[in-house]
């Protein structure tokens, strides 16, 4: 299965600007209300509020902040490579400069663990993780991320 199943168009940003988490959450909502047409401040709100509940950052420098939301109908994401690293309370300690907010509808239980755990396991693979960020600019970074397909075999 592949992320592009999980990633809209234009939905993958190269070099967002850092600053705090919550400017890296508002940028992600806004993109979404661009690629996935959601009102961007209940996003933020949602995401926000799963974020006070713990922590989404994976380590090695990825972070998967993620809510379950009536505001979308299938489970779906937004992708951002930051200039600047931002602090997701990774068990590494170490910031976050990739980060994938992913967005489910509130029944889609397992669906959006079955999307979580996706996007984890491509985002563990260090090849992967090289390849974002060394792509020149958002459309490699898409390019990259829609053909990432991962297999449980693999």
């Amino acid at each position: 299965m592949a992320l592009s199943d999980l990633l809209a168009p234009g939905g993958a940003v190269a070099d967002l600007p850092g600053g705090s988490r919550k400017q890296v959450l508002q940028a992600l909502s806004e993109l979404a209300h661009r690629t996935l047409n959601v009102p961007a401040r209940p996003i933020l709100e949602a995401v926000m509020e799963r974020e006070r509940l713990g922590s989404t950052g994976l380590g090695d420098g990825v972070a998967i902040p993620h809510a379950r939301t009536p505001l979308v109908e299938k489970t779906c994401g937004v992708f951002a490579r930051l200039k600047t690293p931002v602090d997701f309370d990774a068990v590494d300690g170490r910031p976050a400069d990739l980060v994938f907010m992913l967005l489910a509808p509130e029944d889609a239980s397992a669906d959006h663990l079955k999307a979580l755990a996706r996007i984890s396991r491509m985002f563990r693979r260090e090849d992967f993780r090289k390849a974002v960020r060394a792509a020149p600019n958002s459309a490699a970074v898409y390019a990259i991320l829609a053909g990432a397909v991962h297999t449980d075999a693999a």
